[in-house]
């Protein structure tokens, strides 16, 4: 899809030309900017451009202005405002706060990252005063939105401490005044009416998993109590959708999300599992690989891949998923919706996996059961396979900032800014890309990895590279129409007097 284009420097216009950064789509040249703009052109108008022979009066010449790929007629105030805006996500500090409340759980995923226990370790559950200082930490944040995030093990193995959490939190708000948001991450299978309705009323939105139709979910998720965890599983989700719609909410925002995890078993299911997805009415999924977290990493050889296996199987399912949305079914790729976000838009989604620099300690933090604190969840599951390198400090002993400022963060922030890194800061795709550091640290064992090597490194350079091709292609605009539907976030108006207003960040 992408071949060589050699430039000659000689024929470089210097004082008309402004920066940009450019490859090959599909005989195409395609020109990206730091603030997110991009033109597709051809091989001879790519050379007249870099030369200065595009003129005034030219529509090609209005296209690049627009864009700011001409120092010519540059509006440098406008261009600072677009960037201050794309990187607006630094001014905040952490809101993504994952609190794990056990360890315990009562399945055993084939591709677990959580370093589960046994359903009667009960010494691995927090306890009420470490949760109450973990929700005084919280709010020690500066960010103006908190979202507390339920994991685990199974969180709802103890559901008391969920229950403190939110009461706690929803009443220390009403003098914070932040915007909260509450999301539990389950797999619904220890569910009980008088725990859903708890959640309902407390405006918690819920997220599961659901890795597709009943035979692949049960064969990745294997549940020690009963034969099909699906079949409990799909049964809460439509208990919950139900009540929701029952209390006067409309479903499009007010649903069990879900999240499926791809294993060896999904790679020829792409189908299939879409339509898992939109016969339950769940209009957004997220396609996602393997990590090499946990008991993955045991099981590597049984449900693992290469990566051009994992991005033939997202082109092929992506295609379906365009095809649903040509016949009027709308449904989105969450990972799709990522980076179109930062293509057709000018905001930036703030995923803390896909973004310079990574939101590991500075956007999200994640505090285990006895209150230690991590970077992430993932770092969270990395000190379980016995590396500290991501430990923070402790909810009981460690201030706000010494953790904001602790040398794990410090480092992580530089080894994610692409544009000191070799390969990403010449990288076409560098504007709308991400760096995550720990993913790097787990396959490479170095925070700065081996781009283009790294796993993550390749998986957002064939999601992107596939998207820039639909769009170098789409004759009709029929793409582009579909793909800026999927950029478009409606907030989720209150639920309860204190409850959040916004996207449940799972």
């Amino acid at each position: 899809m992408h071949t060589p284009l050699i430039v000659d420097p000689a024929t470089f216009d210097k004082e008309s030309v402004g920066f940009f950064r450019y490859g090959m789509v599909d005989g195409r040249v395609l020109l990206t900017n730091d603030v997110g703009e991009h033109l597709f052109l051809s091989p001879e108008d790519f050379r007249r451009f870099i030369a200065g022979k595009v003129q005034p009066g030219e529509e090609l010449y209005e296209s690049l202005r627009r864009r700011y790929f001409l120092k010519r007629d540059m509006d440098i105030d406008a261009l600072a405002a677009k960037l201050r805006r794309k990187k607006a996500f630094l001014q905040h500090g952490p809101h993504l706060h994952a609190v794990v409340t056990t360890l315990r759980c009562n399945h055993a995923c084939r591709y677990c990252h959580a370093s589960r226990t046994d359903m009667d370790r009960v010494d691995t559950d927090m306890s009420l005063e470490t949760a109450r200082k973990v929700v005084d930490f919280v709010f020690r944040s500066p960010s103006p939105v908190l979202g507390f995030e339920f994991q685990g093990g199974e969180p709802t193995a103890n559901f008391p401490v969920i229950q403190f959490i939110c009461d706690y939190a929803l009443e220390k708000n009403r003098y914070e005044n932040r915007e909260l948001l509450l999301s539990l991450v389950s797999n619904l299978t220890l569910m009980t009416d008088e725990k859903m309705n708890y959640l309902l009323d407390r405006g918690v939105m819920v997220c599961t998993s659901l890795d597709g139709p009943q035979d692949l979910h049960d064969k990745n998720r294997g549940w020690m109590e009963k034969s099909s965890s699906w079949e409990t599983v799909t049964h809460w989700m439509n208990r919950f959708n139900g009540e929701w719609v029952r209390r006067g909410f409309d479903p499009d925002l007010f649903h069990v999300d879900a999240l499926m995890t791809t294993t060896r078993y999904s790679l020829d299911r792409g189908r299939e599992i879409v339509d898992e997805y939109v016969n339950r009415g769940i209009r957004s999924l997220h396609l996602r690989p393997l990590n090499p977290f946990g008991f993955a990493v045991n099981t590597w050889k049984q449900i693992g891949y290469t990566m051009p296996e994992f991005l033939e199987f997202y082109r092929t399912t992506l295609d379906y998923i365009l095809d649903l949305n040509r016949q009027g079914v709308f449904v989105q790729e969450r990972l799709a919706s990522i980076f179109l976000t930062k293509m057709l838009t000018p905001d930036d989604p703030n995923y803390s996996d896909c973004r310079s620099p990574c939101g590991s300690g500075s956007a999200q933090l994640a505090y285990n059961f006895d209150g230690a604190i991590y970077t992430d969840d993932e770092g969270r599951m990395a000190a379980h396979m016995g590396n500290d390198f991501f430990k923070l400090g402790h909810v009981e002993s460690s201030t706000f900032d010494e953790v904001l400022r602790h040398p794990t963060v410090r480092a992580l922030a530089v080894a994610s800014i692409q544009d000191s890194l070799p390969a990403c800061h010449s990288c076409v795709y560098k504007p709308t890309c991400g760096v995550q550091p720990l993913h790097n640290y787990m396959f490479d064992g170095d925070i700065f990895g081996q781009r283009p090597l790294s796993r993550k490194c390749q998986e957002f350079y064939g999601v992107q590279q596939y998207l820039y091709h639909l769009l170098a292609n789409d004759t009709d605009g029929s793409i582009e129409r579909i793909f800026r539907r999927w950029t478009i976030q409606r907030s989720r108006p209150g639920t309860t007097p204190y409850a959040p207003s916004g996207e449940v960040m799972a």
